[in-house]
């Protein structure tokens, strides 16, 4: 399968039979989605984790007029966010699996609004964070506060974890606005999940910063996507 980066929690998923697109709300500079459109390989489907203008932007529904055979599976708190419609997509929470004959989606919590997805599909499995990390702002928060997120970020892996203890992708946030421990979550989420190629996001264009948890990656055992442009792409 081919992983391609689009924009800070934007990707897209090709294999032989399917095309996923997650979190889209701005095309690459190369405007990789927008070209590839009509042509992307096989069923298309569209996943939103939560209604945030940096994860979802409701351009994605126009896009049918272009794949009639899109799919939409989006978190449901888009509902009483934007002036959505039942029939725009199939609305999902924290606990439910939606799946056809190609797609399989495991829907996870998250530590902000709207949930996480493990996907199945062609033999392999990947996981996008959504807004699902250790939100913990160290420098600016009590240490209760700090303590209650890493918390419930670990119980939110956890329930991952009792699904499964390995992906083939992960795509997670590694976001240096957080300060001085910004890494601290994707480095409690590859501790607990094997992960055969790690793929940093939600970094805007702090590429640099991203990168900068490939060591740690790769002592955990991952392959990682250090990316440098918007629009490059990696097999897994």
């Amino acid at each position: 399968m081919k992983l391609t980066y689009v924009f800070h929690s934007g990707f897209v998923v090709e294999g032989g039979k399917m095309t996923v697109v997650f979190d889209y709300y701005r095309d690459s500079d190369n405007a990789y989605v927008h070209r590839g459109l009509a042509s992307f390989p096989g069923r298309m489907y569209v996943l939103v984790s939560h209604w945030h203008p940096d994860h979802f932007r409701d351009e994605v529904l126009q896009w049918k007029q272009q794949r009639p055979d899109i799919r939409y599976i989006f978190s449901d708190d888009i509902l009483q966010k934007y002036p959505a419609y039942r029939s725009d997509a199939d609305y999902v929470a924290k606990g439910q699996t939606w799946a056809d004959d190609i797609l399989t989606v495991k829907v996870f919590g998250s530590t902000d609004v709207g949930v996480s997805f493990l996907v199945e599909a062609e033999g392999k499995r990947f996981f996008h964070a959504g807004d699902l990390n250790n939100w913990h702002w160290k420098e600016e928060s009590t240490a209760e506060e700090v303590r209650q997120s890493e918390e419930w970020f670990l119980k939110e892996v956890a329930d991952i974890r009792q699904e499964t203890d390995c992906v083939d992708a992960a795509m997670f946030p590694v976001d240096p606005r957080l300060g001085k421990d910004y890494m601290l979550g994707a480095e409690q989420f590859v501790d607990r999940i094997r992960c055969g190629l790690f793929s940093p996001m939600h970094f805007g264009l702090s590429y640099a910063e991203a990168n900068a948890f490939q060591p740690y990656a790769v002592r955990a055992g991952c392959r990682f996507a250090a990316w440098h442009v918007q629009g490059e792409s990696v097999e897994f």
